[in-house]
């Protein structure tokens, strides 16, 4: 049984990391989230919102840093069922 559920299992877990920045950043934002002494993404782009005319560049690597995390989260986890799912398994040009 244990060989079968590694798979689901690894994919399972790299989407729901992905989710949970996504959600930490959002309720960051919107202040529910960890407190200003600990550095967040979230509140980094809360904190940046003042300062978004004079300088942008503030909230624009917070940004990046969350897209390109939960990104390659998710094609790590699309990766993996790709691999580990044999249910799906496709001919591969060589």
């Amino acid at each position: 049984i244990l060989p079968n559920i590694i798979g689901p299992i690894l994919i399972i877990g790299t989407l729901g990391v992905a989710g949970a920045i996504l959600l930490e950043a959002a309720l960051s934002f919107l202040g529910l989230g960890v407190q200003p002494p600990t550095p967040s993404w979230g509140g980094m782009l809360s904190a940046a919102r003042e300062q978004l005319f004079t300088a942008p560049w503030i909230s624009i690597f917070p940004g990046i840093a969350i897209f390109v995390t939960v990104l390659g989260l998710n094609l790590l986890g699309d990766g993996l069922r790709d691999i580990l799912d044999p249910h799906t398994q496709t001919e591969r040009g060589l």
